[in-house]
Order: C-alpha cells, then sequence, then structure tokens
C-alpha cells in the first residue's frame, strides 16, 4: 500500500468513525432509542474498530491486515444494522459510509 493508499484509508476510517458516532448519537436522542440498541451498539463498535484501524495504519503496525479484516466485518454490520432504519437520515448516510469503509478495508489488507 502507497502512501497515497494509506492516507486516504486513514481519512475514510476517521470519517466512518465519526458518522458513526453521530448516528449513535443521532439514535440516543430519537423517540424510542430502546428499539434502536443494536444499531447504537453497531455503531460504537464500528467507531471504536476504524479509529483503532486509522492508529494502526498510521504507525504502519505488522498488524494492520488483521485489523483491517476485522475493521471490514464490522463496518458491513453496522451497515447491515443502519439500513434497516434507512428511513431516518442518519443511519443512512451512516450505512453508505459503512459499506465505502467496509469495501476499502477489504481492498487494502490484500495489497
Amino acid at each position: 500500500m502507497n502512501q497515497q493508499q494509506t492516507s486516504q484509508l486513514i481519512t475514510l476510517l476517521n470519517d466512518c468513525a465519526r458518522v458513526c458516532n453521530q448516528c449513535a448519537v443521532a439514535c440516543l436522542n430519537e423517540k424510542d432509542p430502546g428499539m434502536l440498541t443494536a444499531c447504537i451498539k453497531s455503531d460504537l463498535d464500528c467507531a471504536t474498530l476504524c479509529h483503532t484501524a486509522a492508529v494502526f495504519l498510521e504507525r504502519s503496525s505488522g498488524n494492520t491486515d488483521a485489523v483491517l479484516s476485522v475493521c471490514g466485518v464490522v463496518c458491513d454490520h453496522c451497515a447491515d444494522e443502519c439500513e434497516k432504519h434507512s428511513h431516518m437520515e442518519h443511519c443512512r448516510v451512516c450505512a453508505e459510509i459503512c459499506r465505502q469503509c467496509a469495501e476499502a478495508c477489504q481492498q487494502m489488507e490484500h495489497i
């Protein structure tokens, strides 16, 4: 993976983490956040893992491929969960960036 690819992936991971955190907060502010528990948990898991993956990339860790592999799976899961609530703008936006991030992680882990 070259420096430009690494930089782009770090930006995407950080953007995904930010959007997931925003989605979790928005879900908590909905009328019945109890119905969104799985979505909130997925958002928070995804945000944490995306942030962690970005840190691993920044320091060129030897474990980056493993972290990217898990991150791709978690991002896909979060997208699946958010798509269940795509009538809410924050979930629709979150699902979109999670799919992009999952695809990028899956591509980069093989480079």
